[in-house]
């Protein structure tokens, strides 16, 4: 019962991650969002997208944050980058050391839909995901920089 348990969540997290399931926000320049969102955004504003993956405990051996973070070292940032997407940073948080953090950059939420759709389809990320099978849940905010950003 408890390995289809963690089939089952790992199933979940998989394809959430790979269909890039989270609601469909606006973000990008300003022309591009609802007027109750402009406000403050730049003209020239790229669609950020901040990510959160808090990785179960291994079973095992497999799954957990070390598989995680190995399937990023190896080749989880290159097809994001192979596909569109600017992978900004990787992060490990230290005061929940199950969660990685990172942020990347599309030219708006069209261009982002377009990233995720490449690379769920991609034969390297199905291989990927079966080699690295980290049950996980995610978190994702989408944001847009603001006119006096530094980072555009």
């Amino acid at each position: 019962m408890k390995i289809l348990l963690y089939i089952a969540i790992a199933a979940f997290g998989l394809v959430n991650l790979a269909s890039g399931a989270d609601a469909p926000q606006p973000c990008g320049p300003a022309d591009q969002l609802p007027e109750e969102l402009s406000t403050n955004v730049g003209s020239d504003a790229r669609c950020f997208e901040l990510r959160m993956y808090t990785a179960l405990p291994a079973v095992d051996g497999k799954g957990g944050i070390d598989d995680l973070h190995q399937r990023f070292r190896e080749k989880e940032v290159a097809l994001f980058e192979k596909h569109g997407a600017e992978v900004i940073a990787v992060w490990q948080r230290l005061d929940d050391p199950n969660t990685l953090v990172w942020m990347l950059a599309y030219r708006n939420r069209a261009h982002r839909t377009q990233v995720f759709s490449d690379f769920a389809a991609d034969p390297e990320w199905i291989d990927l995901r079966t080699k690295y099978a980290v049950p996980l849940s995610i978190e994702a905010y989408m944001m847009s920089s603001t006119d006096y950003s530094n980072l555009k």
